[in-house]
C-alpha cells in the first residue's frame, strides 16, 4: 500500500487509530449521492474530484448501489443527499434509507464510522432539507462521529447551493488534512492540472446491430396513441392531452409518470459540429471504467454510437452547472476563453456566472459555441465526466386504470418564453412515436 502513494477515501452519495503516516497510507474516502435532478450528484463529484486531487483514494456510489455491509469498515464516508417533493428521499436512495431506519441496527452500528452531510433543498417548501436533516440524526443514533456539522444548501438563495457548500468544504478538507495527512513527497495536485477520466472511450469502425440504447431501469416501452389541443387556436395556452398505450402496474389519478425525453436531431448536429466530432458521429463506442470503484452506467455497457448517446442519453440542452466550466477548462488553450472559464469556477466569479449562464438559460451547446476553440479540444474520453444525464420529466396521470388498464393520459401545458439568445428550446417528447417511460406511483 505505501508504494501507491495514496490515501484511500471513501465517498458516498444519497474516517481511526494508528501513526498519521500509517492512516494516511491506508484510509478510504467514500462519497455516497442520493439525487433525484443531477444536482446531489454534480456536488458528490465535484467531491470525488477534489478528493483526487488530493490524494485520496475516492469511491462513489449512489446510495441505493452501494452494498451497505461495507458501511461497517468504512471509515470515512461523506454523504450528499437532495430532499425531494413534499420530504421524500430521492429514487436513488429510498432502499438505504429503508435499511438506516430498522429497528434491528445497533446503536453501534457505526461507530467507527467518521461522517459529514451535505444536504441539498428548496426553502420555499416547508419541509426544507428533511431527508438530509433525518439522515445526519439517524446517523447519531447509529454511533457515527460527524467530521463537521452538516450544511444544507438552498436552491433558493442568490448564488445557489454552492453559497453555503464552498465554504463547509473548505472546512471539510482542511479537517481531513488534519487527521489523515499526505503521504511524504506528495503534494496536492494544481487545481489547473487535468485529471484522468474516468471512463476510456474507444471507437472503431464496426457496425452496430442494435444502435438504441438500453432503457433506464423500472422502465417501460409506450406507444404515443394521440396528441390533441384541448385550448383553442386563439388561447394563449397550448395544453395537449397525450394518450399512452402499454403494460403499465395498477394506477389511480394523480400518480406520477415520468417520461424520459429525446433531443432534436437539430441539437444533436449542432453539438458535432460546434466539437469537430462528426466523423465520430456513427462510429461504434466501447466504454470501459478507468478507475477502481466506478462502473459503466448500466444503459452505456454495450456498445453504441455517440449520435445516440447524444440524442437519448446525455442532456445536451440543459443549463450547465458549475462543474461543467471546471471540467471544460481543462481542455481550453485559448488564454483569455481558458481565464474566463475559470473565473467562473471561482466562488468570486459566481455572480457573473449567474448572470452569463442561469439568467437567461443558457444552454450546454450555447455555452460550447461562446467558447470554440475549447469545444474543439474535448477529447471524446471526457463526455461522460462533462455532459449531464437526460432526467426524465414528471407527469400527473390525468386518467383511471378502471376505465382502460392499458392506456394512461397526461395533460401537457407546452411552455414557451423568450430569452436574448437565437435558437428556441424544444425536446423531442410530444413528436415522437414511440418513448420509454417508467411509473412512481407516489
Amino acid at each position: 500500500m505505501a508504494s501507491s502513494g495514496k490515501r484511500e477515501l471513501l465517498v458516498l452519495y444519497g474516517s481511526q487509530t494508528g501513526t498519521a503516516q500509517d492512516v494516511a497510507e491506508r484510509i478510504e474516502l467514500l462519497v455516497l449521492y442520493g439525487s433525484q435532478t443531477g444536482t446531489a450528484q454534480d456536488v458528490a463529484e465535484r467531491i470525488e474530484r477534489e478528493g483526487r486531487r488530493r490524494r485520496f483514494h475516492v469511491q462513489i456510489y449512489a446510495l441505493d448501489e452501494y452494498d451497505k455491509s461495507g458501511l461497517i469498515n468504512t471509515p470515512v464516508c461523506v454523504f450528499v443527499c437532495a430532499t425531494t417533493g413534499q420530504g421524500d428521499p430521492p429514487d436513488n436512495m429510498k432502499q438505504f434509507w429503508r435499511f438506516l431506519l430498522r429497528r434491528n441496527l445497533p446503536a453501534d452500528s457505526l461507530l467507527h464510522l467518521q461522517t459529514a452531510v451535505v444536504g441539498l433543498g428548496d426553502s420555499s417548501y416547508l419541509k426544507f432539507n428533511f431527508i438530509a436533516k433525518k439522515l445526519y440524526r439517524r446517523l447519531g443514533q447509529l454511533g457515527a462521529s460527524f467530521l463537521l456539522p452538516p450544511v444544507y444548501g438552498d436552491d433558493q438563495h442568490d448564488l445557489g447551493p454552492d453559497a453555503v457548500i464552498d465554504p463547509w468544504l473548505v472546512d471539510l478538507w482542511t479537517k481531513l488534512d488534519t487527521l489523515y495527512p499526505l503521504p511524504p513527497g506528495l503534494s496536492v495536485l494544481p487545481y489547473k492540472e487535468r485529471l484522468p477520466s474516468r471512463f476510456n472511450i474507444n471507437a472503431y469502425s464496426a457496425p452496430v446491430s442494435n444502435t438504441a440504447l438500453k432503457p433506464p431501469s423500472q422502465a417501460m416501452p409506450a406507444l404515443l396513441l394521440d396528441n390533441s389541443r384541448l385550448t383553442p387556436s386563439s388561447h394563449f395556452q397550448d395544453v395537449r392531452l397525450i394518450t399512452l398505450e402499454g403494460s403499465f402496474p395498477h394506477y389511480s389519478p394523480g400518480d406520477v409518470l415520468m417520461i424520459v425525453p429525446e433531443n432534436t436531431s437539430e441539437s444533436v448536429e449542432r453539438f458535432l459540429q460546434v466539437t469537430e466530432m462528426t466523423h465520430l458521429a456513427d462510429l461504434s463506442l466501447n466504454i470501459t471504467s478507468n478507475e477502481e470503484g466506478i462502473s459503466v452506467p448500466q444503459r452505456l455497457s454495450s456498445p453504441c454510437i455517440l449520435r445516440t448517446l447524444l440524442r437519448c442519453y446525455w442532456d445536451i440542452q440543459s443549463v450547465p452547472r458549475r462543474s461543467f466550466f471546471e471540467i471544460l477548462s481543462w481542455f481550453a488553450v485559448n488564454e483569455l476563453e481558458r481565464e474566463k472559464l475559470e473565473e467562473f469556477v471561482t466562488p468570486e466569479g459566481q455572480e457573473e456566472l449567474y448572470s452569463y449562464c442561469n439568467r437567461p438559460r443558457r444552454t450546454i451547446i450555447e455555452v460550447l459555441n461562446d467558447f470554440p476553440l475549447t469545444a474543439t479540444k474535448i477529447p471524446v474520453s471526457y463526455l461522460l465526466d462533462l455532459l449531464p444525464v437526460l432526467q426524465p420529466r414528471a407527469f400527473s396521470i390525468a386518467s383511471s386504470a378502471t376505465t382502460n388498464p392499458q392506456h394512461v393520459q397526461i395533460l401537457v401545458a407546452v411552455v414557451e418564453y423568450k430569452t436574448k439568445l437565437f435558437h428556441p428550446r424544444k425536446w423531442k417528447l410530444s413528436f415522437i412515436t414511440t418513448i420509454d417511460l417508467f411509473m412512481l406511483i407516489k
